[in-house]
């Protein structure tokens, strides 16, 4: 397991050293926590202090500055995601951990799946990017053309996020189907609500290739009738997530002002922690429009409807149809940070 993900541990060194940071404050994606002692150890042996955050990291989105701060410590050092917020007043390291898996043997694997499909759209997370390259000599070996996609903003090439895929969106038009490489179907079912467009998974931790294209279509209908049920709603919340990259106060101020033009009764509702067990705490309303992470929206949807993503709240507020949301895949809101 330690030699799973390359955590550049001499770099990590040399940003504390060069810093001169006294103190650091850890954060790891769930996947990544079982590297801990490893890192710690890596920070201490600076002369530095370690700190580890313990809450959930939803991705680069999701920094901890808050706890930094409390914690006076002098650098936070962020590990399995690339840089996506620019400036946020604390230094910050990003690490991608890179996985040392090779990927060619999964992506000869999963032509079976791809038979019918010419034209295949390559998409992974941070951990694979290097990896691009074996896997499209793979998909040519088995006569597949391939394109990647680089909408020139803060990813990279083939690069898709829980919340952005603007990549995969660039060249949706031109291919038959997405290939994902990564674990898991978190980010592969996001591509296929997106682009709606067959997608299917490479994960080279496991071996496993695999459709999510029933899985997506079971996402839409779901989607449908909480659009639906908000439609009838007499009062809505207006979300404002609190975290750095999902704070969007104005937009949620204006989604509040056209739902009062409709005659709703709404409020606008702060939250750090957006889940079930906080909005069952507010039976007195009937639906929210959540302007913080969309994917919260949609991968708890069975937890709690009717939580809209800003991009459905157009529907109910008859500003788009409901054929046309599902004609430009804006189901995860890929506008969201904007």
């Amino acid at each position: 397991m330690d030699d799973v993900f390359d955590l550049e541990e001499d770099r990590v060194k040399r940003e504390i050293v060069q810093r001169k940071a006294r103190r650091v404050l850890i954060q790891l994606p769930e996947g990544l926590r079982g590297q801990l002692f490893k890192i710690v150890e890596t920070v201490e042996s600076t002369g530095a202090e370690a700190f580890v955050s313990g809450d959930p990291c939803y991705g680069a989105c999701d920094l901890p500055l808050e706890e930094a701060e409390k914690l006076n410590v002098d650098l936070i050092i962020h590990y399995g995601h690339t840089e996506l917020l620019s400036e946020v007043g604390f230094p910050v390291v990003y690490v991608k951990a890179k996985a040392r898996t090779p990927v060619s043997g999964v992506v000869k694997k999963s032509l079976s799946l791809l038979e019918k499909y010419d034209v295949i759209g390559l998409t992974t997370t941070a951990q694979h990017l290097d990896r691009l390259s074996e896997a499209v000599k793979a998909l040519k070996e088995g006569g597949k053309e391939v394109l990647i996609g680089d909408s020139k903003g803060a990813l990279h090439p083939g690069q898709v996020l829980g919340c952005d895929y603007r990549n995969a969106l660039a060249i949706s038009d031109g291919v038959d189907a997405f290939l994902f490489i990564g674990g898991g179907r978190f980010h592969a079912l996001g591509i296929a609500l997106s682009t709606r467009k067959p997608t299917y998974v490479a994960d080279p931790f496991t071996g496993s290739v695999y459709s999510v294209n029933e899985e997506a279509d079971k996402v839409i209908r779901q989607r449908f009738a909480c659009i639906l049920e908000a439609r009838n709603a007499e009062t809505i919340a207006v979300i404002v997530g609190l975290k750095p990259g999902q704070f969007r106060l104005d937009l949620a101020m204006k989604a509040a002002e056209e739902f009062k033009k409709k005659g709703k009764r709404t409020s606008i509702l702060t939250l750090r922690e957006l889940s079930p067990e906080v909005l069952s705490q507010f039976p007195s309303i009937d639906a929210f429009v959540n302007t913080a992470c969309p994917r919260v929206s949609i991968d708890d949807v069975s937890r709690f409807i009717p939580v809209l993503t800003v991009s459905e709240s157009l529907v109910v507020l008859g500003r788009l149809t409901w054929e046309e949301l599902c004609q430009r895949g804006l189901f995860l809101d890929v506008s969201w940070r904007s």
